[in-house]
């Protein structure tokens, strides 16, 4: 497909697709052409409040895998993400990303009710950083194709009862939060390390790390802050943060349309794989890959979340 060069005309392009239908190749557009910079800081702001809830963040501290590697587990996650959109959930890469996925995850213990908020992070998170911060909010066809996409990735991977729009994702995730949010040491821990990693990341290297620090404090909101334990940044800080932020904004509303797509595995903070990476050598686990451990990667004790009737793909039988 051809895509039009003026800064608002793929914005019209995409208005005249289907967010029911075709809502993969409309997020596709947003995260890797409209977008890119700004989905991808999102997301990362997502993750990163699925900390502050402590079944969550305990979790991430007792496995170590966001305190000893990190930069791995940063770089497994977004690589696994891209792979199904780039080339879809009925791809060959992304039905193996899927199948990746759902196998680490299967060898944790998480409820169902933690995957749906994730979820609900990853459709809420960028709509409202870019209501903030983008050089244009989200239409709402856009909103809607964001949610379907995560619905479908959602189904993919087993989990129950999702949201049936981003409303009403946007209702969990508030209501989670109201509910859940909480203060443990071992999140604060997940915490400091994604925020000292993130000090590490071209252009954040060339700043003091107090100063990335504030920055991002200043970006958290207060409920957040609290139930990590952060001290609020002076008001000044905070204003002038998200000026910039406000500024960049307005700035790249002015900049030429791109024409290629912005990729995660080319972005300079994605260090864990400078040789190159398969889709099956990704993710964690805590006693081996399953692909080794079953000969045909099946897994003996399915978790929360993943049932016995799902297949490969994380699809299930059921209706």
């Amino acid at each position: 497909m051809s895509w039009p060069r003026q800064r608002y005309e793929r914005r019209d392009a995409l208005a005249r697709l289907d967010p029911g239908t075709d809502f993969h190749e409309i997020y596709r557009q947003l995260a890797l052409h409209e977008f890119p910079w700004d989905i991808n800081q999102a997301l990362s702001f997502a993750l990163f409040r699925t900390y502050a809830v402590p079944s969550i963040g305990m979790l991430l501290h007792e496995t170590g895998e966001f305190t000893r590697r990190v930069q791995k587990r940063y770089d497994d996650t977004g690589l696994l993400l891209e792979s199904v959109l780039e080339h879809g959930f009925s791809s060959e890469q992304g039905r193996a990303a899927v199948r990746r996925i759902n196998r680490m995850h299967r060898s944790y213990d998480i409820s169902d009710d933690d995957m749906r908020y994730v979820l609900a992070t990853f459709v809420v998170t960028p709509i409202r950083w870019l209501d903030d911060y983008g050089w244009r909010a989200l239409t709402e066809g856009e909103k809607t194709a964001s949610a379907n996409y995560y619905r479908e990735l959602g189904r993919h991977m087993g989990i129950p009862g999702i949201p049936a729009t981003w409303r009403d994702f946007e209702t969990l995730l508030d209501d989670y939060e109201r509910e859940r949010f909480g203060y443990d040491p071992g999140s604060r821990a997940v915490a400091d390390d994604t925020l000292a990693l993130l000090a590490t990341f071209p252009p954040n290297h060339l700043a003091p790390r107090a100063a990335v620090d504030a920055f991002a404090r200043s970006l958290m909101d207060a409920p957040l802050r609290s139930a990590l334990a952060y001290r609020s940044p002076p008001k000044v800080v905070e204003a002038l943060s998200r000026r910039a932020l406000h500024a960049r904004g307005k700035f790249v509303r002015f900049m030429a349309v791109r024409d290629e797509p912005s990729m995660f595995r080319d972005l300079p903070g994605v260090r864990s794989y400078p040789g190159g990476f398969t889709v099956e050598g990704l993710g964690t686990f805590p006693t081996g890959c399953p692909v080794t451990q079953g000969g045909d990667g099946s897994d003996t004790q399915p978790q929360h979340a993943l049932h016995s009737d799902q297949l490969g793909d994380g699809t299930t039988t059921r209706q």
